[in-house]
């Protein structure tokens, strides 16, 4: 049973940046952040191909988020910049349990995954 650990979430002024990290236990094939706000269906925010040379993002973060992985520590980064106050939900990390997902369908449907416990970001003045 593969775990993910996520990290780095907190209260931020708009236009602030915050980098979130998730650490697996082990390999992880493609893995996504996802978000959901309160009253809101969850959200794929940014995933990336088991290699780190495909990714994909939703449109409200293309420029803000930066998605990327060290696969030498299992850890994948989600960084964060002029970050909005509608920005603020709790992310959860992801990881595809089946080979050949690739980022934009797992981002779109995350089905069959591991996931994390989640952390909290805030965006606030």
């Amino acid at each position: 049973q593969l775990q993910l650990v996520e990290s780095g979430g907190g209260l931020v002024q708009p236009g602030g940046s915050l980098r979130l990290s998730c650490a697996a236990s082990g390999y992880t094939r493609t893995v996504g952040w996802f978000r959901q706000a309160p009253g809101k269906e969850r959200e794929g925010v940014s995933c990336i191909s088991s290699s780190g040379g495909t990714t994909k993002y939703a449109d409200s973060v293309k420029g803000r988020f930066t998605i990327s992985r060290d696969n030498a520590k299992n850890t994948v980064y989600l960084q964060m910049n002029s970050l909005k106050p509608e920005d603020t939900a709790v992310y959860y990390c992801a990881a595809a349990r089946v080979t050949f997902t690739t980022a934009q369908a797992f981002c779109a449907a995350p089905a069959n995954a591991y996931w994390g416990q989640g952390t909290q970001v805030t965006v606030s003045s």
